[in-house]
């Protein structure tokens, strides 16, 4: 069998991704772990490991990657970047006919390139085999006690950002002193698994969600929240899981109980947008409506949170939503507002960190599927585009493709080009 020879691509996308989906040490892990798989990384004066530290571990640096059978990135990668004929992973966001990526998907056809999609790695079950969620987590929870910390003058972190690497962030959480406030974590997957882990560190105490509700603290306190903590199907007493994830739009929400007991709020969980809403604008403007301070962590613009109105920039991550008006502020500018933390690219702020733990995905769950004969189908059921077309798996996503999905891709572009 010869060998196969993968290449790591430097990111292209504006704004720029310092995120790499193998550090050097992962390549050496990589190596060591795979006889039959060569790396070579395409030098980068972005990404948060510098070329100085593949070449200390001997991993050859090369500009022209034309000879790579696999091309591995983080991000979408530009169109003319693109090399006909060759294998690429990287996270496409086209799966949900996102408008602005239609023109990539039909470049990748035109192309002949076959398309993995990290984020279509699964178990036969559905489960996702790589993802940046933790570092989403970890960081969006810091974001949001940072949020906090600012709109009601308790304390002052450095931004994530400004850490070279997590150890530097954790030095942070001595500084977090909050009153006996209550934090809401809604979800149960790696991005809610990396906010508790935040407030964990900081001391904050983990209660019941039947405490959080109806029992007073002298100290901050979080629950983490669940899907049928927080939905019901009104014509069905007993909650029903599986039920409520085949068919979210026969559920109501009962998220309204919490917003009269909740300071801050972590929204970490996935959100169908056949779910119902956790609350609504009006119920912001209610006498008993608690939260002045959101994290949405998720990041789904008008999605389960209807006060995220935009995404935020890593730099000025926040803003003020105003109730009374529905309109948006600037942050912290007035006591009444609801502040919302709502950067969409979170991992990025730990680049260093959120990369080691994806190349610790890619050489556990991907790479074993090259050398095994894909016997699990992981790579196959993963893959959108070959051979000039779309798998069957991804065949719904032709008209989107061709441009045809309502009139939003030529209207996306031509918003564009204004």
């Amino acid at each position: 069998m010869s060998k196969l020879k993968v290449g790591v691509i430097k990111e292209g996308k504006i704004p720029v991704d310092k995120r790499v989906p193998l550090t050097p040490k992962k390549c050496v892990e990589a190596l060591q772990e795979f006889p039959d798989l060569d790396i070579v990384v395409q030098p980068s004066d972005i990404r948060c490991f510098t070329d100085a530290e593949y070449e200390e571990l001997h991993i050859p640096m090369q500009e022209d990657l034309s000879d790579c059978e696999v091309l591995m990135g983080v991000k979408e990668v530009p169109i003319e970047q693109l090399i006909p004929n060759k294998t690429y992973f990287f996270f496409s966001h086209t799966i949900k006919k996102q408008p602005h990526n239609a023109k990539l998907l039909r470049a990748i056809l035109d192309k002949n390139i076959t398309l993995i999609d990290y984020e279509t790695l699964t178990t036969p079950e559905g489960q996702r085999l790589v993802a940046f969620g933790y570092y989403a987590g970890i960081v969006g929870a810091y974001n949001a006690l940072l949020t906090y910390g600012k709109k009601h003058r308790l304390f002052d972190l450095r931004p994530a950002y400004l850490c070279h690497e997590m150890e530097d962030m954790e030095e942070e959480y001595f500084k977090v002193k909050l009153p006996p406030i209550k934090i809401a974590v809604t979800g149960g997957g790696r991005v809610a698994g990396g906010a508790m882990e935040v407030l964990d560190n900081m001391g904050i105490r983990k209660v019941s969600v039947f405490d959080f509700l109806y029992k007073q603290f002298t100290e901050p306190v979080y629950a983490q929240l669940r899907s049928g903590d927080y939905n019901a199907r009104p014509d069905v007493e007993v909650w029903d899981s599986p039920d409520f994830y085949a068919h979210p739009e026969l559920y109501q929400s009962t998220f309204r109980k919490f917003t009269k007991v909740t300071d801050l709020l972590m929204a970490c969980a996935y959100w169908d947008p056949r779910a119902p809403k956790l609350f609504t604008e009006e119920d912001t403007r209610q006498p008993d409506f608690k939260i002045d301070t959101i994290a949405d962590i998720t990041c789904d613009v008008d999605g389960s949170i209807p006060t995220t109105k935009r995404a935020t920039t890593i730099p000025d991550p926040a803003y003020d939503y105003n109730p009374e008006t529905g309109e948006l502020e600037a942050p912290y500018s007035r006591k009444d507002n609801i502040t919302i933390m709502a950067v969409d690219n979170l991992p990025c702020e730990l680049p260093r960190n959120a990369s080691r733990e994806f190349g610790r995905h890619l050489i556990d769950h991907v790479f074993p599927h090259y050398f095994n004969g894909d016997k699990d189908g992981v790579l196959e059921r993963a893959t959108i585009a070959k051979g000039g077309k779309l798998t069957e798996r991804y065949s719904y996503l032709q008209d989107y493709a061709n441009g045809v999905i309502d009139g939003a891709v030529e209207k996306e572009e031509r918003q564009s080009i204004l």
